[in-house]
């Protein structure tokens, strides 16, 4: 019977099998598993801002000669070459990095030249690798610029077979040009893309000063430049302190704007007038990440779900250039709220996290501030120009050697012919005679004869002088840090004027703008503002009908049997409206939430918790700068700001303290011109007193406006006194009565009064 790892009656170990405590095994290969996520799959190394799978994708198309200047090939082939000879994984994670790769959206400055669907701002995915062709960019070029001068070393693919760049040469500073983000395990690097003339000038200054302030680079390096432009809304000190950390984030908003102006600027606010004196606004850039289509159809679930009232239509019109159309409930809403409440409630204000994870020279990961992350750039770059020197030094010091053979060669050339016509082995002959190398003998051996001409000795000559002098001049620059310094910097200089914000890649697409502080928007700006006419009948049902119907058309409205109008008022939708019961409890309630004035409305009691026993007083739009006149049945009174009796929630606020036995009495608006307070009590006594003697309070009971000996307040109203007190007359007429001699009643507030004038009405009521 065979043995198996598996069989109970055999105790003896399978070999080659270690006994090992599970948890160190998994906690093992768990760490292995991580530390390749971290440094060959999810981090970018700081010195050419790449992950392998980019790297490698550069490196085979490279090697496929598809150059800029050269023609497109299939996608395919591409995809097909990076995951036979280099990149062991699938091809659609290839694909995928390439397509990116190529996308001007994504990236700030392409590494690939797509040809075919690669993708849109949209959100559509590329179309399969089959369908679609690539070729490199400069930029790419730029990126791989010295990979055949030994300025980086070369490792064997995952097979052996081939060899592969660890990094990339290239000057151009693709990891802060173009950003990178990626998640591995236990940490992840989120880098948002730059603008390259920025950086390099910002790396120039370090050469120049490798002390200088965080400060200082933050006079070059604005903040981040996305491929879909947008404004950065966040402070200087907020950008400051991301860049001075690592860690951080920026605030990006869509910028509303009809087009780009002739001199380089943008139209203002993005306010398109339209016929009849309406308008709409109009999005041209999105932040970056955001896709244009799920966007739209954010802003469109706003106006579906009625979240955002004053906004009626979204469109997109794109074409080449990306053109949002934001249309307004009416041309009377704020634009600037409008584009504050998108900014709230939509994806046209983002936040990109800034995590400055790199891994460094050393593979190592870390977060690093913008002050390192360049300094430790221009190190490598240094140590790639120390390398490109010393390699040409090798390259010259080879042909000098052979130079020097060939002159020897010339300058005994008869008997250098004599020795290989007549000696069977002429080149130890020749080694031994003129004292040459193995390679100088060979190389003159292989000399063809029309190489023999005189002026091909004095090109040598010429050859071997120049050769010498570039050769002392490398050597000079491989010896003197100042010198590598002042050749890197005429570098960057160079690529700098590729680069330049005067050029159409380099200009700066974002907005560093200072966002002004976050203002808060009054609810009623969230609702369309139209006249209404609220209705509450005596039973406690309530509508809202629109318009404002005229107080003599009140009788015509209809109501349930045996129910009437209690209280009618014209608002506007936007008003919040005040409900005061008779235990003396405030409720507030939004006239945009009342039911229409087709059928009967709703009870009131389901929208707020009025008290079953208390009856209703009064029903008044609320307004900021308004002031209200309260009495209790008791005489008691004091004067409210409506703002102060505003309720948040359905149990609304206990406003007037009553004493046992009394009921709020009087609610009342006060005119703006009212000077004057006139109260009646049930015995039909009248007093009147200058409004200033009655408190303003927010709660309370207040001050006795009139004293009884028997029954209580019947009514109270506010009036301007030299405009005198106007009441109601009797019957249908509709009618009103004005006494302007008040000087009788006019007395001390707190006073019992005295019999009001002749016509006065019986119900003891002003109106």
């Amino acid at each position: 019977m065979a043995t198996t790892t598996d069989d109970p009656d055999n105790p003896e170990p399978v070999p080659g099998m270690t006994d090992t405590p599970f948890g160190s095994a998994l906690s093992e290969r768990y760490l292995v598993y991580a530390l390749s996520t971290i440094t060959a799959r999810s981090l970018p190394d700081l010195r050419d801002g790449l992950k392998p799978v980019h790297r490698r994708l550069l490196w085979a198309m490279r090697a496929m000669r598809l150059d800029p200047s050269q023609g497109y090939k299939k996608s395919a082939r591409v995809v097909g070459d990076v995951i036979g000879k280099f990149h062991p994984h699938g091809d659609v994670a290839v694909y995928d990095a390439m397509v990116r790769l190529a996308q001007d959206f994504s990236l700030r400055y392409p590494l690939v030249d797509g040809q075919g669907n690669f993708g849109n701002i949209d959100g559509d995915n590329a179309a399969a690798y089959r369908y679609t062709e690539a070729r490199l960019t400069r930029v790419a070029v730029d990126l791989m610029q010295g990979l055949d001068e030994g300025t980086v070393d070369f490792k064997p693919t995952y097979n052996g077979e081939d060899e592969e760049p660890e990094i990339m040469p290239g000057l151009f500073p693709n990891l802060l040009a173009n950003g990178a983000s990626g998640i591995a395990v236990g940490m992840a690097t989120n880098i948002p893309p730059h603008n390259a003339a920025e950086v390099i000038d910002a790396a120039l200054l370090l050469i120049e000063n490798p002390r200088a302030e965080l400060a200082e680079l933050l006079e070059h390096v604005k903040g981040p430049d996305f491929p879909t432009g947008g404004i950065v809304v966040d402070s200087a000190e907020t950008i400051r302190q991301a860049y001075a950390t690592g860690r951080g984030g920026f605030r990006v908003r869509a910028r509303y704007s009809t087009g780009k102006l002739e001199s380089g600027g943008w139209e203002a606010d993005g306010i398109e007038k339209q016929p009849g004196g309406t308008w709409q606004l109009v999005i041209s850039e999105i932040p970056y990440g955001v896709a244009k289509g799920k966007l739209i159809e954010q802003i469109a679930q706003l106006i579906a779900d009625k979240k955002l009232p004053i906004l009626e239509d979204v469109r997109d019109e794109s074409a080449e250039d990306l053109r949002i159309v934001i249309e307004p409930k009416s041309r009377n809403v704020d634009p600037d709220i409008l584009k504050e409440s998108l900014y709230r409630l939509t994806d046209l204000e983002s936040r990109f996290a800034l995590n400055l994870n790199v891994l460094d020279a050393t593979r190592t990961p870390k977060v690093m501030g913008l002050h390192q992350l360049l300094t430790e750039w221009l190190t490598h770059q240094i140590v790639v120009l120390i390398r490109r020197a010393q390699h040409r030094i090798n390259k010259i010091d080879d042909r000098l050697e052979l130079v020097a053979g060939y002159i020897i060669a010339f300058l005994n050339l008869d008997r250098i012919i004599a020795i290989i016509r007549t000696e069977d082995e002429p080149k130890p002959v020749m080694i031994a005679e003129f004292i040459l190398t193995d390679r100088q003998a060979e190389a003159i051996l292989n000399m063809r004869l029309r190489s023999l001409r005189k002026l091909e000795e004095m090109e040598l000559k010429r050859e071997q002088a120049d050769l010498t002098a570039e050769r002392e001049e490398l050597v000079k620059l491989v010896e003197s840090p100042q010198r590598q310094r002042t050749r890197l910097r005429k570098d960057l200089e160079k690529l700098r004027t590729v680069y330049g914000l005067d050029t159409l890649l380099g200009a700066r697409r974002t907005t560093i703008a200072e966002a002004a502080p976050a203002r808060d928007i009054p609810l009623d700006a969230m609702i369309e503002k139209e006249p209404v006419t609220v209705i509450l009948s005596k039973r406690g049902w309530i509508r809202a009908q629109r318009g404002h119907v005229a107080a003599d058309q009140w009788a015509e409205f209809k109501f349930k049997d045996g129910d009437e109008l209690l209280f009618a008022a014209h608002a506007q939708t936007t008003d919040k409206l005040l409900v005061a019961a008779s235990d003396g409890r405030f409720f507030t309630i939004g006239a945009d939430k009342l039911p229409g004035g087709r059928g009967f409305g709703e009870p009131l009691r389901l929208m707020v918790d009025i008290d079953p026993e208390a009856r209703i007083v009064a029903m008044i739009p609320a307004h900021a700068d308004g002031r209200l006149l309260l009495a209790s049945s008791s005489g008691h009174g004091f004067v409210a700001q409506m703002g102060e009796v505003v309720a948040e929630t359905r149990k609304g606020r206990g406003v007037v303290n009553l004493k046992t036995g009394a009921q709020l009495a009087i609610v009342r608006a006060i005119g703006p011109g009212d000077d004057s307070v006139a109260v009646v009590g049930d015995n039909r006594k009248l007093v009147v007193f200058p409004i200033s003697e009655v408190p303003v309070m927010a709660r309370g009971q207040g001050v006795m406006l009139q004293r009884y000996r028997d029954g209580g307040l019947s009514d109270a109203i506010s009036f301007a006194f030299a405009e005198g007190l106007s009441w109601a007359m009797g019957g249908d007429t509709g009618r009103t009565r004005t006494e302007t001699d008040l000087v009788p009643w006019r007395v001390a507030r707190g006073a019992a009064g005295r019999m009001p004038p002749t016509g006065f009405p019986r119900n003891n009521r002003f109106g």
